[in-house]
């Protein structure tokens, strides 16, 4: 592939760092979460997320969808950090704030 054509594709001029996410993010991680809509990524239901089974500990949680029992979220909490891994989510819906 000639990479000067790869650098004259039109999405170029979109493109930002990262730190240009910030705004829509802290837009979705702020709101409470419990009211959004998980869809599994093993059944395909979409349940909100405070009807899911939570399993928690000292460390973190486990949220599990109550139909197929696959995990939809693990969170987890170190001295530094809070991860957060979403793979058992096809997507999560969370109402816009107005």
């Amino acid at each position: 592939m000639d990479s000067s054509v790869a650098s004259d594709r039109p999405v170029d001029s979109l493109r930002l760092d990262g730190n240009a996410a910030a705004g829509m993010l802290h837009e979705l991680f702020a709101p409470d979460l419990t009211a959004g809509r998980a869809k599994c990524a093993g059944c395909g239901t979409t349940r909100t997320i405070g009807t899911l089974h939570v399993y928690s500990h000292g460390m973190g949680m486990v949220v599990r969808c109550p139909g197929c029992d696959g995990v939809i979220l693990r969170v987890a909490r170190t001295p530094n950090h809070l991860w957060l891994d979403a793979r058992g989510a096809i997507s999560i819906e969370i109402s816009g704030q107005s």
